[in-house]
């Protein structure tokens, strides 16, 4: 006997097979007629991606450090000196002024001068040693905590120096470095030894105090000649000629060559006419009666440029104590030295240059 419903499901079952078998069928024929009727495409390598080069700048180059005090070699190790030195017949020939970086001349009591020698590039021995003025320590203090050196000075000036921020070394306390040359008369033998002063004492070393260096400047090509100098300081006429062959200002008195015991003359390529405000100064009064005289050097005036045998115009500023003094032409351009050191000459207002 035959079951009807075991005949049906195998063959439903049959049908359904046949079904997916022709499906498979025809889908792999429309596979196989679509990839016939497409081209075969060979992979496309990548291309790589273009960079733009970016231009280097370059390195700028490194300019060495110069001595700002006179624009000539590396900034010298150890403290900076200022040694007071005597300015008048008696104390000459002096010794190891040549070799300051620095010389002022400046206004004591009764018309005469003195000079203040600063050192850095040189520590030699120095004569005549002579006193500090109340006004010293505002014209230094635009150097730093640097070492003063004197025979000694009245009370005023040696409490204006203890209450600055330089280091005093003086003879009449007994302090460092000082002798005596059996050569000389009182007051112009005290001598210091800037070698031993400088061992000896903690100070601060070279800094900006406003001189710009350059050996060419275009103003000279138009400036005005000037192979001598001749100003006053007090009532002492202070006088330089140039000396082409040397490219310096060498030191006059009364039209003679200012020489040191060494035979060197006192020589720089530059001199600076400052014009100053100066007034007497009561607190400080020398042994015949004369009060000193307090050259003011905080402030602003005119100034007068010597190098390379000519004269440049110009004004100078020092806004306070512990600045700098900013030279500038009558453009307000930055004057400029040769390198080499200078003179800087304290003069009045109307003093003639």
């Amino acid at each position: 006997m035959i079951n009807k419903g075991s005949n049906t499901a195998v063959t439903w079952a049959g049908r359904a097979t046949a079904v997916l078998a022709v499906g498979a069928l025809s889908a792999a024929v429309i596979a196989s007629c679509s990839s016939a009727g497409k081209p075969v495409t060979a992979p496309v390598a990548s291309t790589p991606a273009r960079t733009t080069a970016v231009p280097t700048k370059p390195p700028i180059p490194r300019v060495a450090p110069t001595n700002p005090l006179t624009g000539v070699g590396a900034p010298p190790a150890g403290p900076v000196i200022a040694v007071k030195i005597d300015d008048t017949a008696g104390g000459r020939p002096s010794m190891g002024l040549e070799k300051a970086d620095v010389i002022y001349v400046e206004e004591v009591e009764g018309g005469l001068t003195r000079m203040v020698g600063v050192f850095a590039s040189s520590k030699p021995k120095v004569r005549a040693v002579r006193s500090v003025r109340p006004s010293d320590p505002e014209l230094l203090t635009q150097y730093g905590r640097i070492i003063v050196v004197a025979s000694g000075g009245a009370g005023a000036a040696l409490g204006a120096l203890d209450r600055s921020r330089l280091h005093g070394v003086i003879n009449d306390r007994g302090q460092v470095g000082f002798y005596r040359d059996p050569s000389r008369p009182a007051p112009y033998n005290v001598v210091s030894d800037l070698a031993k002063v400088s061992a000896a004492i903690k100070a601060d070393g070279v800094r900006n105090v406003g001189f710009r260096w350059s050996a060419r400047d275009p103003r000279l090509a138009r400036a005005r000649s000037a192979t001598t100098v001749s100003t006053q300081v007090g009532s002492t006429r202070v006088g330089f000629v140039w000396e082409s062959k040397r490219h310096n200002y060498v030191r006059t008195v009364d039209g003679r060559r200012v020489v040191t015991a060494s035979g060197a003359p006192v020589a720089k390529p530059n001199v600076l006419v400052q014009f100053c405000q100066v007034r007497v100064d009561y607190s400080d009064v020398d042994v015949n009666g004369n009060p000193s005289m307090y050259t003011k050097s905080v402030g602003s005036g005119r100034v007068v440029l010597f190098r390379d045998g000519k004269r440049i115009e110009g004004r100078w500023i020092r806004r306070s104590i512990g600045l700098p003094t900013i030279f500038r032409d009558t453009d307000g351009k930055p004057l400029v030295l040769a390198p080499g050191g200078t003179f800087v000459a304290l003069a009045r207002p109307g003093a003639p240059v």
